[in-house]
């Protein structure tokens, strides 16, 4: 009998337990829908991508296309002659796509590794060193979250073509390379909450402080280096303006400089949706392997900062 009623008493805890409330529900909907609402313009740039230039606009209400093909994606990628470009519904135009790929990762890599590791160098120095003014230095630094981008544009592009490096790598990644604000506060947060015994250790130990941070500090720090690097990733592969400015060349152009000029080439009259929409789908697959790859750690990193 009594243990009939213990798991009695078990069976009705965990139903109330799993007792799905209205709350809940409306909180999922609401989660489902934003969802939808995010990945849905995604879906409709596939779409596009996947339908004949012909059926483009007889075909624009079905949420597959009546008769999908992969043409686009092959004539942006240039695996189609000329004359099949035309007859395919594009204007002839091509796109370099592995080269502009390359040149991609190239310049969002360049950028993601240097700002990160001196963005985490400025952390640290906030987080651990003492020296006179720091905490003056580090509000300056957070006051600059409220400074628009685009009033740094016109001194930058004036300063690199002085220097003398437009059309190359150096004078596209140079101007972010150093350290972002967002960045250095994020990262001198994770710092902050490092326990000083850790590193007391090593001192004991005969390390200094430059040891310390490399062979310690950094190896605790995996997850939000991780993030930062992430996040900057994406915005550097997205970047448009500033490559559009300073790296037009065919050597130094980027993925997103080669589709706006792909779009140019097209029509004004009869613009090359499905190969715009193609060749943008391309350019998305990266970041989105990368993000599906790193994803966990990001969400990890997050949830652990908001914790402390």
């Amino acid at each position: 009998m009594t243990s009939t009623r213990i798991r009695t008493k078990v069976s009705t805890r965990t139903r109330i337990r799993t007792k799905v409330s209205p709350g809940r529900i409306a909180a999922w909907t609401v989660l489902v829908l934003a969802l939808l609402a995010t990945l849905f313009p995604f879906y409709w740039m596939v779409r596009t991508a996947l339908t004949p230039a012909a059926d483009l606009y007889s075909d624009s209400t079905g949420l597959v296309p009546e008769h999908p093909t992969m043409i686009n994606f092959l004539r942006v990628l240039g695996l189609t002659s000329q004359e099949e470009a035309v007859a395919a519904g594009g204007s002839g135009a091509q796109v370099d796509f592995l080269r502009y790929l390359l040149n991609s990762v190239v310049y969002s890599g360049l950028i993601a590794s240097l700002q990160t590791l001196f963005c985490a160098m400025a952390g640290y120095a906030f987080a651990r060193l003492r020296f006179p003014g720091r905490d003056a230095v580090f509000g300056v630094l957070i006051a600059a979250l409220m400074v628009p981008p685009i009033f740094t544009l016109l001194p930058n592009f004036v300063l690199v073509k002085n220097l003398g490096w437009l059309n190359t790598f150096a004078g596209m990644v140079a101007p972010a390379v150093l350290m972002t604000p967002f960045a250095v506060f994020f990262l001198r947060q994770f710092f902050l909450s490092i326990p000083r015994e850790v590193e007391e250790a090593a001192v004991l130990d005969g390390v200094g402080a430059w040891g310390i941070f490399w062979r310690v500090v950094l190896p605790m720090s995996r997850g939000p280096l991780i993030t930062i690097g992430l996040t900057t990733t994406v915005w550097a592969w997205k970047d448009y303006l500033w490559p559009l400015l300073t790296g037009r060349d065919e050597e130094t152009r980027v993925l997103t400089v080669a589709l706006g000029i792909f779009q140019q080439q097209s029509p004004n009259t009869r613009p090359d949706w499905t190969g715009i929409m193609a060749g943008s789908a391309l350019s998305v697959l990266p970041v989105l392997i990368l993000l599906i790859l790193l994803g966990r750690r990001l969400v990890e990193s997050l949830n652990f900062t908001g914790i402390k």
